[in-house]
């Protein structure tokens, strides 16, 4: 499914500070340099994947220059990913050749769903890659490395049996807490929806759901090491299921309640959601549970029927607005944000006054909107009736320009009001922190370094661009 959590980042460094600093006292010492582009669960998984390189004697880098190996984490939902992640590797080929005229034993890995869906394509193409592995296979990284220092070229992206998450070595304390006060926790990969515009069904794989238990233990584990907000990530968060402690089968409800349970999480929200999937236990606990942040991420994509039954979405735009009704019903204090798509094949002018119906009627406080851009091997790709690129870019700009308008009288409405903000990291002048608000927006509040990680009271003063501003209450 793609939907928020694969496309929200379009180009996020992981840096080489996030990645655990010691080894092994066994293993040979290396840097390693990660770069991730996409969704958050890349995030997730580069630190994941950094976390067994620990394993193999890898330290930490900035600079891909100082590196011994550079791991590209790749996402395919944006146009043309396949070939950025190309471009760069033409540039490591030059870097790898001067270091190995220096001597080094310079590595290259790409991993991620350009991985999957690329294959042994990456290496044909660009010699420079010595492992291309999967985001289900990224556990057997290192061993990957190990067969590739003999002169082989590795490619793991079959969906193997074992369960990788049990695979991974668990992250040391000290490493949970220089990767800040908020993390995301992985509680379900992959999507059974076949969405006709999506690759995630086929580089990520069917619909998984971790155990409770493995989910609660990382859980208390992040807790432990000071994680004040735990996101918890799937490409389709809420279809998880699994059985509780009470021996009954949990929805994303339950597993919500039985975290908020966890002495030091204070914070719990999740991303991304499926309309089909929003049950009665899990709007039940946005009624109920204080921890559960007021903010929602539900994908519509459109607002014409006629283009949602082409998109398999498997709703129509009337079940999606009375969803939001309950859901609001629930609790009336919750931002709302969404995913829009514009200029699928087949879309009318009509089609598309749908779509501005539907955000008009709903109102977001967020929104990510993109012009559609066939995926090879997905069924949108091989559908007639693509639309003009020129008719595209003016209904993306109508749109946004509708969806800007509603996120700036959202972010207006926010201010004067009192809220609980988490302090996470310096802000970009001396003597500012930022956090962010119940509805995601980051807020800048003048606050002392040693502050960050405490939850306090502010009031809001004013609405930037992209940022609210506060003053302490």
């Amino acid at each position: 499914m793609m939907d928020r959590l694969d496309t929200e980042i379009a180009e996020t460094p992981v840096s080489g500070r996030e990645a655990p600093e010691q080894a092994t006292s066994a293993a040979p010492s290396r840097k390693v340099f990660v770069k991730t582009y996409g969704c958050q669960m890349n995030v997730y998984d580069s630190e994941r994947m950094s976390d067994a390189l620990s394993r193999d004697g890898y330290t930490a880098t900035d600079s891909p220059e100082d590196a011994d190996l550079v791991l590209i984490n790749t996402c395919h939902i944006r146009e043309k990913a396949a070939e950025k992640v190309y471009s760069q590797l033409g540039r490591l080929a030059k870097l790898k050749k001067r270091r190995q005229s220096e001597g080094s034993d310079f590595m290259v890995a790409v991993a991620g769903c350009v991985a999957q869906a690329e294959g042994q394509e990456i290496t044909r193409r660009a010699p420079v890659v010595d492992v291309v592995i999967g985001p289900q296979t990224y556990h057997r990284l290192p061993d990957a490395l190990a067969k590739a220092r003999t002169g082989a070229k590795v490619v793991e992206t079959d969906f193997p049996v074992e369960d990788k998450f049990t695979a991974l070595p668990k992250a040391p304390e000290k490493v949970i807490r220089k990767r800040g006060v908020s993390a995301f926790l992985t509680v379900q990969e992959g999507c059974d929806k076949f969405c006709t515009f999506c690759v995630v069904p086929y580089t990520r794989g069917a619909e998984t759901s971790r155990p409770v238990d493995a989910i609660v233990a990382e859980a208390e584990r992040l807790a432990a090491a000071g994680v004040r907000e735990v996101t918890l990530l799937g490409q389709n968060v809420n279809a998880w299921h699994g059985e509780g402690s009470d021996g009954r089968e949990w929805g994303l409800g339950e597993l919500l309640r039985r975290l908020a349970e966890i002495d030091g999480l204070e914070r719990l929200r999740y991303t991304t959601s499926h309309p089909r999937d929003m049950d009665d236990g899990l709007i039940e606990a946005h009624r109920d549970l204080p921890e559960l942040m007021p903010y929602l991420h539900l994908p519509v994509q459109a607002g014409s029927d006629r283009i949602l039954k082409a998109m398999n979405r498997r709703h129509t735009a009337d079940d999606y607005i009375r969803l939001v009704e309950r859901i609001r019903q629930a609790n009336p204090d919750l931002a709302l944000s969404g995913d829009f798509i514009v200029g699928f094949p087949g879309e009318t002018d009509e089609d598309f006054e749908d779509t501005m119906r539907l955000i008009e009627t709903v109102g977001y406080a967020q929104a990510f909107s993109f012009k559609y851009s066939p995926r090879p091997g997905t069924p949108g790709a091989d559908l007639g009736g693509h639309v003009d690129e020129a008719v595209k870019s003016e209904r993306l700009d109508r749109l946004q320009a509708l969806l800007y308008r509603q996120q700036r009288d959202f972010a207006e409405r926010c201010v004067g009001r009192e809220i609980d903000l988490l302090l996470e990291k310096p802000g970009r002048e001396p003597g500012q922190l930022i956090g962010r608000s119940p509805w995601l927006q980051p807020v800048i509040v003048n606050a002392k370094p040693e502050e960050i990680g405490d939850i306090v009271k502010v009031r809001i003063t004013k609405a930037g661009t992209n940022s609210l501003f506060a003053d302490r209450v």
